[in-house]
């Protein structure tokens, strides 16, 4: 099957605007995000795709290819499906653009389970512990069935406790989505679903629409950069691993 891994990278944010252009250690986020997705070696091709000429150009001064979205868009599945169209794949990979380091073993697990025929679209999770981090709305929580297909995602702390002496397990929903081209292509032409619209979570709308997603673990701690704070960690990350 020929995976492409694809970027979707809008220059306008509303927490952190122009954040991929911020620089990380010497080179723009949005080039770290590529460098480290194309070094996992889990991809035949990957690509950037963009509104924006200064985005464009931090990927080409990298030697990356980039895709220059016409329209605007809602979401990163909107956009990348965009370039998607043009574009022989048997997977698409949407590879989040503010995360800037890509982990080969957890996109390689992701990869895999496109061997059961019954996977159209799947995507990761980690286990989360702490009050703070399950009852926060900004990390997104999953549920799975016994063969770890998505039951529900939330922005509330499911599932909830009501006994005390139980000891669920919680799992934050890691937004990185691989799908069947043609799978992708569908879900971008459906109208926005009523979950969907109540959590603000596009997830939803597979889910409302019959389609269950496959969930994979990962013990890896992705680095999201949303906030100019969340530089900090990033450059902390950075010089954990690769040194200054």
């Amino acid at each position: 099957m020929k995976t492409i891994a694809l970027i979707p990278a809008r220059f306008g944010a509303t927490r952190f605007p122009a954040k991929l252009l911020s620089d990380l250690r010497g080179k723009p986020l949005i080039a770290r995000t590529y460098l480290s997705t194309l070094a996992t070696g889990v991809f035949d091709e990957v690509m950037v795709v963009t509104d924006h000429k200064d985005i464009a150009r931090a990927v080409e001064n990298e030697g990356g290819k980039v895709f220059f979205s016409r329209k605007e868009h809602e979401s990163g599945s909107d956009r990348i499906a965009e370039a998607a169209e043009s574009i022989e794949a048997d997977i698409i990979v949407n590879v989040q653009g503010d995360e800037p380091f890509q982990d080969k073993s957890s996109l390689s697990d992701l990869i895999a389970v496109f061997a059961d025929p019954q996977v159209k679209v799947a995507s990761l999770m980690s286990s989360i512990k702490g009050h703070d981090l399950i009852q926060n709305p900004n990390i997104v929580k999953v549920v799975v069935d016994a063969n770890n297909f998505s039951l529900y995602f939330s922005r509330s702390a499911i599932p909830f406790q009501r006994n005390e002496n139980s000891t669920p397990e919680y799992y934050r929903h890691i937004g990185i989505y691989a799908y069947k081209k043609e799978l992708l292509m569908a879900f971008t032409g459906w109208e926005k679903s009523t979950l969907e619209k109540t959590e603000m979570l596009e997830q939803l709308r597979l889910l409302e629409n019959g389609y269950k997603i496959k969930m994979v673990k990962t013990n890896h701690q992705a680095v999201a950069i949303d906030v100019p704070e969340d530089l900090d960690k990033a450059l902390a990350y950075y010089d954990a691993f690769f040194g200054q």
